[in-house]
């Protein structure tokens, strides 16, 4: 479904506030939500982008760090790792969770920066990052192309944009039973165990189903600037990874 045909309220100061009612309960609900599989789709999503020397990687609408801090403990801890999401609240639950994990950790020797920052308008300097990654966050975005386009900018040339979303499962039997399960069970499960007035689990399906998936997303990352784009589909396409590279600097 293009941009123009969506009609799910993405208003940033919605959004923001929506996630803050439900952070406490946010790693909970994921895992709950997904039966845990969420968590290997976010170590697929390393294991497929893995980086590549010491520069540093930035995650975008890292929630509470997930997949920020997964990147970290690849990088066996050396590499620099940025968290940035524009919901204080979340940010708040990262530090919280990397300041546990870095207390054991005496070999480690850089540090998981997490910061409170809008996607579309990022504060980092142009080729930065070797891999910037968005773990089901983009959807989120309020302008999908700008978000894009600034985790392009704040790439290296050669560096690699990573995106992890839910998708539309087009499997006959399990695309409806997806479809009623998004639409009828997932948000009474939502509001009973992370109550919140922004209906953040009517939110959810609503958001995932008019979000561009598949050839649809691959083109608009090509539109932003990316080349070589794949996607992969997990777990009978109910989430996919989706891969693009920014590219090489002409002239060297």
């Amino acid at each position: 479904m293009s941009e123009a045909t969506v009609t799910v309220d993405k208003s940033g100061e919605r959004v923001q506030r929506m996630f803050g009612q439900i952070a406490a309960r946010y790693d909970l609900m994921n895992h709950l939500l997904s039966g845990g599989i969420d968590i290997y789709w976010r170590s697929y999503t390393v294991r497929t982008v893995t980086p590549k020397g010491n520069s540093p990687i930035l995650d975008v609408c890292t929630g509470t760090g997930d997949l920020a801090l997964t990147y970290w403990k690849t990088g066996k801890k050396q590499i620099p790792v940025f968290g940035t999401d524009f919901t204080p609240e979340m940010i708040d639950l990262a530090k919280n969770k990397f300041g546990k994990l870095n207390s054991a950790q005496e070999e480690s020797t850089a540090n998981v920066d997490f910061r409170v920052a809008d996607t579309q308008q990022l504060p980092f300097e142009n080729d930065t990052f070797q891999i910037v990654s968005v773990a089901f966050g983009l959807r989120n975005v309020a302008d999908t192309h700008q978000g894009l386009k600034e985790m392009l900018r704040v790439c290296e040339p050669g560096g690699r944009v990573a995106v992890l979303e839910f998708s539309n499962p087009t499997m006959p039997g399990l695309a409806g039973f997806y479809r009623w399960y998004f639409k009828n069970v997932l948000p009474r499960l939502g509001q009973l165990f992370a109550k919140n007035s922004e209906q953040a689990y009517s939110y959810l399906p609503q958001s995932v189903t008019e979000f561009p998936c598949g050839e649809e997303l691959t083109k608009i990352m090509g539109e932003c600037g990316m080349v070589n784009v794949s996607f992969t589909p997990l777990t009978f396409g109910i989430a996919t990874l989706y891969v693009g590279e920014k590219p090489e600097e002409t002239g060297k």
